[in-house]
Parts: structure tokens; sequence; C-alpha cells
């Protein structure tokens, strides 16, 4: 009797980090746990917004739009003046405020991104600064190579990270 392989792919997961050397913890936090309005920080997204839920409970979604990642053959992207743009729905699935970490999923998009799971934490850096790691889990994309969206994630950190400190320096 023969019995077909189930192909399994392999997920991408990868970890990135900054360190913030001005700012402590407990003034980044505030900032990241506004979950409706990271587009202020996250400089490839023009805008977020809440769709769903009160903003930082758990169960809330969010809609994101930007062009960081472009939108995958097959989908049907949205126009903003004439530009294609990409977007994805994400929702809130955990925070913690003790440790300052929050999980969100992507339960749309048309980037191409399935099975997608983030977790963003701050970590105090001694007497000063803090460190922010943002790891992700997601299904193969196709048409991105793993390389080049850890690369993504990597430069939007650290944009996002120059953004936040930049905003406690300048109100």
């Amino acid at each position: 009797m023969y019995f077909p392989q189930t192909i399994m792919k392999k997920k991408w997961e990868a970890k990135v980090s900054t360190t913030l050397l001005s700012s402590k913890s407990h003034q980044i936090w505030p900032l990241l746990k506004d979950f409706f309005n990271i587009h202020k920080y996250f400089s490839s997204l023009s805008n977020s917004n809440g769709i769903h839920g009160t903003n930082g409970e758990v169960g809330c979604i969010r809609l994101c739009i930007g062009s960081s990642i472009p939108p995958t053959k097959g989908c049907d992207p949205k126009i903003n003046g004439g530009e294609v743009v990409s977007w994805s729905k994400e929702r809130l699935i955990a925070v913690d405020e003790v440790n300052m970490r929050l999980s969100y999923e992507i339960v749309d998009s048309n980037i191409g991104f399935t099975s997608y799971v983030s977790t963003v934490k701050i970590i105090q850096g001694g007497d000063e600064g803090c460190v922010i790691e943002w790891s992700f889990t997601v299904d193969p994309v196709q048409g991105l190579r793993f390389e080049d969206l850890v690369k993504k994630y990597e430069s939007g950190l650290h944009r996002m990270a120059k953004t936040m400190e930049d905003s406690l320096e300048n109100p």
C-alpha cells in the first residue's frame, strides 16, 4: 500500500533587536503597546487604525497600510491615490504588562503571510537604555527570500526605535 508523503513547510523564524541608549523601558512600553497607532513610529506604515475592539486589549484588531512588503501576485491590492499598497489585519493575542511584551497575529493580508505570529518585548538595559526584541514565525512567503525579510525587520525596528526616542526627546 502506498501512502503519499505530506510535505511540511519549515516555518520561517527570526528575532531581531536594537538597543536604545537614551530611553528606559518604562518610557518605550506605552508607545509600543499603543497597538492601533504603531504607524506613528513605524515609517513604512502610512496608517494603522483600530477596526475591532479596544486599543491595547487582547482580541482587538488593527488595519496596517504600508509599502514595505509588496502585495503578492493574485491578491487584489488596495489602491491609495493610484499607488498600490500592502495591508494586513492584525489581532493582539497577548499583552504582558509586567514583562513589557505583546504578541499579535496576522488574520488577513495581501502580502502572502500565513500562520504569522509576532512578539515584541522591551528589556531594561541596566542603568541606561533598553533593548527592543521583535521575533516572528511565519510560513514561507512566495516571492520573498527569508534573508530579505529579516533585513526588512532589522531596518524597520531600528527606524522605529529611533523615531520613538526622538518623540520622547521632542514631545
